[in-house]
């Protein structure tokens, strides 16, 4: 039966994956409490409709994530293309999370990523974030024996700066660039798109649907519990919430003009970009889970596009990506160290 979600192709060596993914972090962490029943339920309902990239993290949940992956992915590992990532560990006293590419750091997560995987290889194997104090030649080469090991199939990068990805490319070839990229983040474009396209590295785009913001359900501060990322996030503030809410409202509409949710023609904006970009929505539940992937079947035509466009221009969304510029939290370390 062929998958409703469809394929697409990541980087110049063609790794072939479902053209939505699924961001499974929420499962483990910031996003309330979790349930690991129904993200179970969630991934092998993912696979059942021919989701098959599942993205992850030892980050996530302090390991807790991909545990949860493991378990749920059991029997069913032929079905998955499994992406995890390394590079940053939560500091024991709190504040920023470390950043460390040094090889033997490389070589000690991956091991312990495969055990709690229950796997004896990962298919896409990302650095989280590029560590400033190393020189990435030496992190990539040290991924590259992984490859070499049998251990990672593919390598790629996350929040990478176009320089960084062009010297991890002279190394070895790097498969996906994994970036925020949504309706309400488009820094992506500035330059490090094209760079990316340039060298044949394929996109992932995390946080399409803008922390869920742009589905529509978030209208108010007092949704969101204490624990909640989302609480502290400089998009979600008394001062910057009304803005954003009013870029909902014209996405919310032109949903409903269309016949389609608000997250589905946020997810269909961001598949449009190209045949290249592979958007990983994360969720904990299948009725989410559902709604996004029927994005999939969703055309948007030139005269959509434009709508889009005049709606949603580069730097239209009020606040910054994350709540401060620290290396660990998503802006690139390169350009903050």
């Amino acid at each position: 039966m062929t998958s409703p979600v469809g394929t697409r192709t990541l980087g110049r060596d063609g790794l072939t994956v479902s053209a939505l993914g699924l961001g499974c972090m929420g499962m483990s962490q910031s996003y309330g409490p979790a349930d690991r029943d129904e993200s179970i339920a969630t991934i092998h309902r993912a696979l059942d409709l021919g989701v098959t990239l599942l993205d992850t993290a030892d980050l996530y949940g302090s390991g807790h994530n991909e545990e949860l992956v493991g378990e749920a992915i059991a029997g069913r590992r032929d079905e998955v293309v499994l992406a995890t990532k390394f590079a940053m560990s939560r500091r024991p006293e709190g504040g920023a999370n470390k950043i460390d590419g040094r090889p033997e750091y490389v070589r000690q997560c991956i091991d312990a990523s495969l055990r709690r995987l229950r796997v004896d290889h990962v298919d896409l194997y990302y650095q989280h974030r590029v560590d400033p104090t190393v020189p990435i030649e030496e992190t990539i080469g040290a991924m590259a024996e992984l490859v070499q090991q049998g251990k990672v199939r593919h390598l790629g990068m996350s929040e990478a700066s176009a320089g960084s990805l062009r010297r991890a490319a002279a190394v070895h070839p790097i498969t996906a660039l994994q970036s925020e990229w949504s309706l309400w983040t488009r820094d992506l474009e500035e330059e490090v798109l094209g760079v990316a396209r340039e060298l044949g590295i394929g996109i992932v785009p995390y946080s399409p649907l803008g922390r869920g913001f742009l589905t529509g359900s978030i209208t108010s501060r007092d949704q969101l519990p204490e624990d909640d990322f989302r609480y502290t996030h400089p998009r979600f503030q008394a001062d910057t919430l009304p803005a954003n809410l009013r870029l909902v409202a014209a996405v919310r509409e032109m949903a409903e003009d269309k016949g389609v949710t608000a997250a589905q023609l946020a997810l269909a904006w961001v598949l449009a970009k190209g045949p290249d970009v592979v958007p990983i929505p994360g969720t904990k539940r299948r009725s989410y889970l559902e709604d996004n992937v029927a994005a999939a079947a969703i055309e948007l035509s030139d005269d959509d596009l434009a709508r889009l466009e005049a709606i949603a221009p580069p730097g239209v969304a009020a606040g910054g990506r994350y709540r401060n510029s620290t290396p660990g939290y998503g802006e690139s370390p390169e350009k903050v160290a």
